[in-house]
């Protein structure tokens, strides 16, 4: 047999070789991911701190905050340590760890986007039943399911890129493990096997889709036959941040798949995605804030303390 060359480290190749390039492109993914960071945090802490905000709607929020935490630190720091050192590798390990975290936040935050869904719809069109049907029993279920439902597709998908060795070349087109990209470089049994597994979350994924599409046409539907205005507009205000952040989500996630291969470093390349990897945990916490009354009056609460 011919000899091959079992690769157990990659090259991450950054847009431009130039060292100011470089570091200005780590003082951007700096300030990115200290703002997203803040902004997740300090949702997750007014919610756990203020005993207004402990309700299941605001229990599934700072979930999905610590999912936009972990995702982004999943991916992050390594570039940022990259672009400040001048350095392009990243070890077989690393990269592993990068994709299992990457999809178990991902495939966690599409169940909490169908559970928060589900949320709202009760809410607005079966309030009288709220509490029955939105027990701390169900929320505790919900939570540990979504988190249980990522791990295990994280665990697969991650397993099935992996489990040959990568003997083609170790060159990635991206600033981190990109699962298109170690597709690119995997074998063709492995390629088979992830379209298998692609096609199957496709369709769950379509599933979820189709759960959330009919709960918001519901809602909106309810929403439209409400007589006083003051008690539309507050269902409105509890619908449209997690509408936002639902559209936000998708249209990252298809631009991440849709999207083609990248066969050569580009600055198109770089801001596609940036865009579905730092754009959405960034802009979440914001939307909150600008967009829920609660969460804006517990933060105008803490600065007036």
């Amino acid at each position: 047999m011919e000899n091959l060359t079992t690769f157990t480290e990659f090259l991450l190749m950054g847009v431009t070789g130039s060292r100011e390039l470089q570091l200005l492109q780590g003082v951007l993914f700096l300030l990115i991911y200290l703002g997203a960071l803040t902004g997740n945090l300090v949702t997750v802490t007014l919610i756990v701190t203020d005993t207004r905000l402990h309700s299941p709607m605001y229990f599934f929020i700072s979930n999905v905050a610590l999912i936009d935490l972990g995702s982004i630190s999943a991916i992050v720091p390594k570039a940022l340590v990259n672009s400040m050192m001048g350095s392009k590798t990243i070890s077989l390990t690393e990269c592993t760890a990068q994709i299992f975290l990457y999809l178990l936040f991902a495939a966690a935050e599409i169940a909490f986007l169908v559970i928060m869904s589900y949320d709202r719809y009760v809410a607005i069109c079966r309030p009288l039943h709220y509490g029955l049907i939105i027990n701390p029993s169900l929320c505790s279920q919900a939570t540990a399911g979504s988190w249980a439902s990522g791990l295990v597709y994280s665990a697969v998908h991650t397993g099935a890129l992996f489990r040959l060795p990568f003997t083609k070349t170790n060159v990635i087109h991206q600033y981190f493990c990109d699962v298109p990209q170690i597709l690119r470089l995997s074998s063709s049994d492995v390629q088979f096997s992830e379209f298998v597994i692609i096609v199957v979350c496709v369709c769950l994924v379509l599933s979820c889709n189709t759960f959330i599409i009919i709960s918001y046409v519901k809602i909106f539907s309810t929403v439209l036959k409400i007589r006083s205005v003051e008690a539309r507009n507050k269902a409105i205000s509890t619908c449209t941040p997690q509408l936002a952040i639902l559209l936000m989500f998708f249209i990252s996630v298809a631009v991440a798949g849709l999207g083609p291969i990248a066969q050569k470093p580009s600055l198109k390349n770089l801001l596609t995605a940036m865009f579905y990897t730092m754009v959405p945990p960034f802009l979440n916490p914001i939307i909150y804030c600008l967009r829920n009354r609660e969460i804006n009056a517990a933060l105008r609460r803490v600065f007036n303390r």
